[in-house]
């Protein structure tokens, strides 16, 4: 028995690294679209395809994914989704050389096609590493991790990604030949330098995972386990949640730089001693400041401060879900996530700021709650079902979409009642498992 925990602990360990991985990996997604927005003069609607490309791939790859993962195991899906990774990673260089749209939509969908194998297999996986009842606490905490990944991305996005100010195709026009080159040969290698040292990271990772040896949590995959489950309400329910709050996670996440520069408040930050030093103590850890920078980066920064709130919150989460009920908290969470958006529609300035950026804290335990909770019960249907519910992850292509086509026509303030319809269902759903739990 002993023996049994500790390779549950070490298998535990390792795939907790894939959860920072593909963390750090779709919010870095994220960071691109305000550059890509401006390097292509896109609407807020075309712009959000780059996530659309991206969430897409979850609905085209969650059910092969898991067809092919019980017939070659989860330990060579796992090698299958990190090579998979690292060529989507890899196709940024000649699209970005390029400078063509769809290249880059191309290489984002490949990459999100390998995070699809992955999810697929290490959610459940976690799930199973013990007994049901703690099933939301360990997930939880791997989801801590995977926070942790996009605590640091909108770091290196601002940085990095953002870190120069892009210019119009007016501007480009009154260059010469030779200024024109450098300036797109200097435009691609800024997005280049990042995505190719993490294609060498994933390809490190990938053989750590040849060489390991996990435990088998499942003997068998049922006969018409898909059937079953669309037969079931609650894990159909929960299908719909994790539809609703990747999109509006997603949604907000996305559209944070845009919507500070549209309340104007690279000037507001810049002027406060107290946010530049919050700034500048973020940059140093990266030998970076913040003079001359493009204000996208400036507010870019502070994009951690949302990510990082779904970090700390999964570490509370993962002990409230340990001494409450799952449901209970999450229909608390969701109600408080609602009450932060809409602080942040009745303000302006830093106080509507700071109210958006808290959002993140109660995001926290959404995520791992809901996937947990609608796998209860389920059995040998385990991992069937986190097929269906990966496959819902393609909330982050649709909610996100239709967000930035309401912000085309209505602006930011009133498009944000979207986002809170889909909390506003978040918190039903965790009542209804509430309920449920309580008979």
């Amino acid at each position: 028995m002993s023996t049994t925990k500790k390779s549950y602990k070490s298998a535990f360990i390792f795939l907790t690294s894939l959860f920072f991985l593909w963390g750090f990996i779709t919010v870095l997604v994220d960071s691109l679209v305000p550059r890509l927005k401006d390097v292509f003069e896109l609407s807020y609607a075309q712009a959000v395809l780059v996530q659309f490309a991206f969430f897409l791939a979850y609905f085209v790859f969650s059910l092969p994914a898991g067809k092919l993962l019980s017939k070659i195991g989860y330990q060579k899906g796992i090698i299958l989704g990190l090579v998979t990774m690292a060529v989507g990673c890899l196709l940024f260089y000649p699209a970005s050389s390029s400078r063509i749209f769809a290249v880059f939509l191309i290489g984002y969908f490949t990459l999100a096609g390998g995070i699809t194998i992955l999810q697929v297999a290490a959610n459940p996986y976690i799930a199973l590493l013990g007994d049901e009842e703690g099933a939301s606490s360990r997930l939880n905490l791997s989801q801590a991790f995977n926070s942790l990944g996009t605590t640091i991305a909108p770091i290196i996005g601002a940085l990095f990604l953002l870190s120069d100010t892009v210019k119009t195709s007016d501007e480009i026009a009154l260059l010469n030949e030779v200024e024109k080159q450098n300036y797109y040969i200097n435009e691609a290698a800024t997005v280049q330098k990042p995505f190719l040292l993490i294609a060498g990271f994933i390809g490190l990772l990938a053989l750590v995972f040849f060489f390991i040896k996990l435990p088998k949590v499942i003997e068998k995959t049922p006969v018409g386990g898909y059937a079953k489950l669309l037969e079931n309400k609650l894990m159909l329910m929960g299908a719909l949640g994790i539809f609703l709050y990747v999109g509006a996670e997603v949604a907000i996440g996305s559209f944070l730089v845009n919507y500070f520069m549209d309340m104007n408040l690279a000037t507001v930050v810049a002027e406060n001693e107290t946010m530049m030093s919050i700034a500048n103590t973020i940059a140093k850890l990266f030998n970076q400041s913040f003079s001359g920078k493009d204000p996208k980066s400036l507010l870019g920064v502070f994009v951690v401060f949302y990510w990082g709130g779904a970090m700390i919150g999964r570490f509370i989460g993962a002990y409230l879900t340990k001494i409450l009920s799952p449901g209970k908290v999450l229909a608390m969470f969701a109600s408080l996530a609602v009450f932060m958006i809409v602080v942040s529609i009745a303000t302006t300035g830093l106080v509507s700021m700071w109210a958006i950026l808290a959002v993140g804290l109660f995001n926290s335990i959404m995520f791992p709650t809901i996937f947990t909770l609608s796998l209860e019960g389920l059995g040998d249907l385990k991992a069937q079902a986190s097929g269906l519910l990966c496959m819902s992850i393609v909330g982050g292509a649709i909610i996100p979409f239709i967000f930035g086509s309401l912000i085309d026509f209505i602006g930011f303030k009133l498009a944000f009642i979207l986002v809170i319809l889909c909390y506003g269902y978040i918190g039903f759903y965790g009542q209804t498992k509430k309920s449920v739990s309580n008979q």
